[in-house]
């Protein structure tokens, strides 16, 4: 397989019932979810006010624009060994196959790469972390055809140096939470996995033995129980589902790649540059309703090592860690930058920066409040010289089962009309379907037309009379409005059991009124549909097109 090129994808394939399984999509604009910021609304529609505060856009035209001016600081020798090194410490547990040819071919300077970043959940967390990788594998696909002199690699960055534990040592699954509890401290990649075999087992057991359940259970098993680490039973487990589309998983919790970025967090605690021109953006930011996602500390970087992660502040003339007795004068920072940068973790506003430095990557894919806080950081990367990549929204998508789709076919409403409140639907609903007129527009035309003549005649008698009539003009339209909601109330009464349904469709698609990506797990999903639900992501998922995804059976 050519290096960038992607696994043929199939639309179809045999369940072990001898089912065929096809899901087919439509969209919706990211606007009429509701579910997204006016920024990033904004930044899709190419907002001028933001302009200012990216390179490129998000758009094929962007990144022809992004090549003629792309500069690589990638020590692309470095990288390849590195992350060879990183594969091969996995080899000895497994025999499945490694995307080394992608990794080899990072040595070519017509090589780039599309990253996606993401904390180290859990059976891989909620279904968004799963969208964020595909993305990655899609746009990939999609510049090699638009740019065939070119070769892009797909890259999921794993936050191994990331301490909160609390956000990633659970998952929702079938209606229930699968939870890793341990004292934890220090960077996540780092943690052991030798407590997690209670939440594994109830994992597994949510899976259960039918259709692909028994697979899936074997590769989070051999995840878990087989590496000793977090960071690399998250590499195994991301790469039995992604590797064979040429998906490469970094490391950046690595001595040499942190001696490349060496000479920046050096100058970056001592001269506090990053906070000095981030905080001038994100003033910049709130001065057009940006709401800011991240604020800079004076020092961007925590100390780290094995079950310490501590930030690091400037007090009384020495670097001190907090919550330690470790401190610094500036000579001796500078001296334990030199033999010792893999203590030194980037935080939130930093890690950006290590990224594009060691990677000859041109996107970062994120999720909405990602791209938000990367608008928050161009000024740090033009002070260090280093390329702000394109910044392209991860996929979102809503999968429908086939239980469900005849169901919203029952309500005479659309996938799309789903997105709406609860209330909304069902008011609709009503209007539609309902053997009374349960509008009182028409009713209320005429009464303003009435009082409009009212309004002439006493103006006639006295002109100071005239707000007084509209006053209760007002009035009357306000108890209107009320009296006709209690129509509809009463007329919902009547229809209990059908809007019901619409509650229960509604409940289902949306868990906690929330996005179903943001919250339920790939697991089950997988178990119905084995490896063709991550083949139909793929070829569902249109990260150039700007539209969210919906997918019925």
């Amino acid at each position: 397989m050519a290096v960038g090129s992607i696994a043929p994808l199939k639309s179809e394939i045999e369940h072990p019932n001898s089912e065929i399984i096809k899901m087919d999509s439509s969209c919706i604009s990211y606007k009429d979810t509701g579910y997204f910021s006016a920024t990033l609304i904004n930044y899709l529609d190419d907002a001028p006010d933001l302009r200012s505060f990216y390179s490129y856009r998000p758009t094929l035209e962007g990144f022809a624009e992004l090549f003629k001016h792309k500069k690589t600081t990638t020590d692309r020798k470095l990288l390849v060994k590195v992350l060879t090194e990183q594969y091969a410490s996995l080899k000895e547990h497994t025999n499945i196959e490694f995307p080394l040819q992608g990794v080899r071919g990072l040595l070519n300077e017509n090589t780039y790469t599309i990253t996606t970043g993401h904390q180290l959940n859990i059976f891989a967390g909620p279904l968004y972390f799963i969208y964020k990788i595909v993305t990655a594998i899609k746009l990939s696909r999609q510049l090699k055809k638009a740019f065939p002199d070119k070769n892009f690699v797909p890259v999921y960055w794993m936050a191994t140096e990331d301490h909160d534990f609390p956000e990633i040592n659970h998952t929702n699954i079938g209606g229930k939470k699968v939870q890793w509890d341990m004292d934890a401290a220090g960077a996540t990649g780092r943690l052991a996995t030798k407590t997690i075999r209670q939440a594994l087992n109830q994992y597994k057991g949510v899976l259960g033995m039918e259709g692909h359940g028994s697979n899936l259970a074997g590769i989070v098993e051999t995840a878990y129980t087989k590496f000793s680490n977090l960071a690399d039973a998250t590499r195994y487990l991301v790469n039995a589902l992604f590797g064979q589309y040429g998906l490469v998983i970094v490391d950046a919790d690595n001595i040499e790649l942190k001696q490349q970025f060496a000479p920046v967090i050096e100058q970056d605690i001592v001269e506090q540059n990053s906070f000095k021109h981030i905080s001038a953006t994100n003033k910049l930011l709130q001065a057009i309703d940006v709401h800011i996602q991240v604020n800079p500390r004076e020092i961007n970087f925590f100390y780290l090592t094995d079950g310490l992660r501590e930030r690091i502040v400037f007090e009384d003339g020495r670097y001190q860690v907090l919550n330690t007795t470790i401190s610094f004068s500036e000579d001796e920072l500078r001296a334990e930058i030199k033999h010792h940068p893999e203590r030194f973790s980037p935080n939130v506003v930093m890690r950006p920066l290590y990224q594009e430095m060691i990677l000859p990557n041109v996107a970062y894919i994120g999720g909405g409040a990602e791209i938000v806080y990367w608008l928050e950081l161009k000024a740090s990367f033009d002070h260090y010289g280093v390329t702000f990549p394109v910044l392209m929204l991860r996929n979102s998508g809503l999968i429908i089962s086939k239980d469900i789709v005849p169901k919203i076919a029952r309500t005479g409403f659309r996938p799309q009309d789903f997105f709406k409140t609860g209330d909304e639907l069902k008011n609709c609903w009503i209007k539609r379907n309902t053997h009374h007129n349960l509008s009182l527009q028409t009713e209320w035309q005429e009464l303003e037309s009435i009082f409009e003549k009212i309004k002439e005649r006493a103006s006639k008698i006295d002109i100071t009379l005239s707000p007084s009539t509209a006053a209760v003009a007002a009035r009357l339209k306000h108890a209107m409005h009320n009296l006709e909601k209690k129509l509809i109330r009463a007329e919902k009464h009547n229809y209990t059991t059908r809007l019901a349904q619409i509650d229960q469709i509604r409940a289902s698609l949306f868990p906690n009124n929330s996005l179903q990506e943001r919250t339920d797990n790939f697991g089950l999903f997988y178990v119905k549909w084995g490896q063709i639900f991550i083949d139909e992501l793929i070829r569902n998922f249109q990260p150039l097109d700007f539209e969210f995804c919906i997918l019925e059976e």
